[in-house]
Order: structure tokens, then C-alpha cells, then sequence
């Protein structure tokens, strides 16, 4: 088929740094990408707030208040395309699910040591810097490679 004729498909997906009131982040391990902040993609006719606070309950037990867009990732290996959102703990206890056996509050540092995802890790180092404006990365996932960037300075 040529692929002129095709449309254009994306998958939509959102994150959110969580923080509680200790300032700890509260983090995820996932079987594939290992430690991440929560998220996942959005289902067809959900919000992305809506599906974001969604997917931190599956995955973690924890609700949430879903603040600033902070970070913007594209993936260009599998056409994801992830809002990373800043969030605040509202309630809840941590608890694992099937796709994610452990869930933990951790120190920002302690974060940044367990991330080993080269594009997870990039988009949390963007997070904690709490820039103004948005931040755009677009990579190839295998292996990651960083190929547009646009941050404030």
C-alpha cells in the first residue's frame, strides 16, 4: 500500500510525577522498563487527565490532582506519544498491581538513581528541573537515541 494513503496513527499516553507532601516521588517498577514514574496510554473517548489519573491508580493505588504539562516525549520507534504531567499526592496506600510489582515513595535523588531507561530518566531530569515552559524531546527508543529537542533556556 503506498504510504501516502495511509493516515497518520499515534498512540496518546500520559505520565505524572507525583509528589507527596515529604517531597518524596513516588515511583513504579514495571517488568519492561523497569522504575518509571506512573502512567500508560489513554483510552479512545478519555481525557488525558482523566486517563492519567486512571492509570497512577491502577498502577500504584494512589489518587492524584494532575498539574502542569511539564514535558512532552515522542518516541518515534512505536509512535507514542507521551504528556508528562506534574501531580500531587491527594490519597490512598501504595499498592502493586499485575503490571507493576512494586511501587515506592523515594527521595528525588534516590529517583534519579533508580531510573535506568535512557528516555525515562531524560524526561525525569526534565520534571525535576521545573522549567517554565514546555519541553519537547523526540528519540528512537533501541537503541535511545535523542534526535529534536526543543527546552527553554
Amino acid at each position: 500500500m503506498n504510504a501516502s494513503l495511509v493516515a497518520p496513527r499515534h498512540i496518546v499516553a500520559a505520565s505524572a510525577m507525583v509528589r507527596n507532601d515529604k517531597g518524596q516521588i513516588l515511583l513504579v517498577r514495571t517488568h519492561r522498563r523497569g522504575w518509571e514514574i506512573p502512567g500508560g496510554q489513554i483510552e479512545i473517548g478519555e481525557s488525558l487527565i482523566d486517563g492519567l489519573k486512571r492509570e497512577v491508580l491502577e498502577e500504584s493505588g494512589v489518587q492524584v490532582e494532575i498539574g502542569r504539562l511539564a514535558v512532552l516525549r515522542s518516541n518515534l520507534t512505536s509512535s507514542i506519544v507521551i504528556f508528562c504531567f506534574e501531580a500531587r499526592y491527594l490519597g490512598g496506600q501504595l499498592r502493586p498491581s499485575d503490571e507493576t510489582p512494586q511501587v515506592q515513595w523515594v527521595s528525588p535523588e534516590r529517583a534519579l538513581e533508580m531510573i535506568s531507561h535512557p528516555a525515562i530518566l531524560q524526561s525525569f531530569q526534565d520534571l525535576m528541573a521545573g522549567a517554565p515552559d514546555v519541553i519537547y524531546r523526540a528519540y528512537y527508543a533501541h537503541p535511545y537515541r535523542l534526535v529534536e529537542s526543543h527546552a527553554p533556556h
